[in-house]
């Protein structure tokens, strides 16, 4: 997807979402199963708006477009799948996906995630949920670490049911305030930046020790 077109889709995402609703109906719920199991499945995809597209999906819960109750189903399950395949890739693949700098493979993020696990230990598989891009790679950092899947699975289920239970409810009650709906594009803006300042840290802290 082009970089513009992407900005559009994620600013825009209530818009794109109704469209969706409208032309495709019960077929939305595999839509944003599919793009919250690939967001959170396949290190390759970790730019896909998951907070945004939860959050979203909650708004039209609430106006009765979408069923709130199938929403947080599916979308757990999505969760919990997603981590489970990636830690599945981690666990086979481990960093020789990452020994040369390849089109779809950033080592800078493996190794941001790498440094947030080693901080924040195995509950980092239930942290990672509510940072952009380290979500993505911290079930396969586990996988690479050969962490148990049992324990692995434990955290993976109450992290992915929190992570789809707070931005889908917080759409749902929230989503329909007027300033949220009239400045939708701010609140975006805000989901994304506070999402992203442990991993800005990480970053940060990890090009400074590496000067």
């Amino acid at each position: 997807m082009a970089l513009p077109l992407f900005m559009d889709f994620l600013f825009h995402i209530d818009k794109y979402l109704n469209i969706f609703i409208i032309n495709y109906g019960f077929f939305v719920y595999a839509i944003t199963f599919i793009v919250i199991f690939v967001e959170t499945g396949l290190v390759i995809m970790p730019f896909l708006p998951g907070d945004t597209l939860l959050f979203v999906a909650g708004t039209f819960a609430s106006l009765g477009s979408l069923n709130i109750f199938i929403l947080l189903i599916i979308l757990s399950l999505a969760a919990i799948l997603g981590d489970s395949i990636n830690y599945l890739i981690g666990n086979k693949l481990g960093r020789k996906a990452f020994d040369s700098e390849g089109r779809f493979f950033n080592k800078k993020y493996l190794i941001a995630a790498e440094e947030f696990y080693e901080k924040h230990g195995n509950k980092t598989i239930i942290i990672a949920r509510f940072i952009p891009v380290i979500r993505t790679f911290a079930p396969f950092v586990a996988g690479i670490g050969k962490m148990k899947y049992p324990r692995f699975l434990a955290y993976n289920i109450i992290g992915g049911i929190a992570w789809v239970f707070i931005f889908v409810l917080g759409g749902y009650f929230f989503g329909n305030i007027p300033f949220v709906k009239e400045n939708f594009g701010l609140v975006v803006l805000a989901i994304i930046f506070i999402s992203l300042l442990p991993l800005i840290k990480s970053l940060i802290s990890y090009f400074r020790n590496s000067e």
